[in-house]
């Protein structure tokens, strides 16, 4: 089951960096080439103040939703304001939750947006609002649904709020591997993080993921993966400073699906970052994401 947020639309201001016109274009092409019947892409329900926070505070809860938050809080986070802007923000979260469920029913579940791995427990930054990985576990761990999870984030960027909200919860294992000296600039401290030097290609990015991946399975034996994918180590990608090309890309999904189906590990991805100068290749990694999730873990 795949979930989408792209009728919630933001009003953001002309020029503004982030392109949110990539999930529409991105649920646009799934549907044209019918990866899954159209009763299978669905729009999620909001997330509810409960399960929002299980992550975050409830006087930042209550700042984002009442629009009270200071000017410097809304600069970080990088959106204006707007009651459109809550009302997507809780959509993502809710479709995270979700694909969660959707995983664990079918063996895979996707969030064709969402990825918020840089939102803390009292401040949205860098795109991000609501945590939406850590909402959507904690959400199931509630149900009763699952006991540990791991979340395996592969956006080029450290995933430093979901690193710093889920410290010392022993029921979820943070991994992330990402751009060392990329934003942010202040890292957080995952339970497992792999740094990689700007100009990076996918040799050494597959090498070290493969590495990381048997090291995390070692370090616990999780009932779900939350799959934080990311198109942002694509190569020219305006924020990313990797070297991946497509079909690395392409191969860093199969690695990170294989590995799960093998350990019998239903998987819920979302989308996260991805700037290429032209939006189709951000596209492409998105769309490669979604195929082979499919392909690897539905059904399972």
């Amino acid at each position: 089951m795949l979930f989408y947020t792209d009728e919630f639309v933001l009003p953001l201001p002309p020029g503004h960096r982030f392109p949110m016109e990539k999930y529409r274009l991105l649920r646009e092409r799934i549907c044209a080439e019918q990866l899954v019947a159209p009763d299978e892409i669905r729009i999620p329900a909001a997330a509810t103040d409960t399960e929002i926070l299980r992550a975050h505070t409830a006087d930042y809860l209550d700042r984002v939703v009442s629009g009270t938050l200071t000017r410097a809080e809304v600069t970080r986070i990088g959106f204006p304001w707007s009651t459109e802007m809550v009302e997507r923000c809780r959509r993502s979260s809710g479709a995270t939750i979700e694909a969660c469920r959707s995983a664990l029913g079918r063996g895979f579940g996707a969030n064709l947006a969402g990825g918020t791995h840089h939102a803390f427990a009292d401040a949205g930054e860098g795109f991000c609002v609501f945590n939406d990985s850590v909402i959507a576990a904690r959400a199931l761990q509630a149900e009763g649904l699952v006991s540990r999870v791991a979340i395996i984030d592969c956006d080029v960027h450290q995933g430093n709020g979901t690193a710093a909200i889920a410290a010392g919860d022993e029921s979820l294992f943070t991994f992330s591997i990402h751009g060392a000296f990329n934003f942010p600039f202040r890292k957080e401290i995952s339970d497992l993080d792999v740094g990689l030097a700007d100009g990076s290609t996918g040799s050494l990015y597959l090498e070290e993921l493969e590495r990381a991946l048997g090291v995390l399975f070692r370090e616990i034996s999780p009932d779900l993966a939350i799959y934080v994918s990311g198109a942002d180590p694509l190569a020219g990608d305006r924020f990313g400073r990797l070297s991946l090309t497509k079909a690395d890309l392409a191969a860093r999904d199969e690695l990170v699906y294989s590995t799960c189906r093998r350990k019998g590990l239903p998987v819920a991805v979302s989308m996260a970052g991805g700037y290429a100068r032209e939006i189709v290749d951000t596209v492409d990694v998105h769309f490669e994401t979604i195929r082979l999730g499919l392909k690897h873990c539905a059904g399972g």
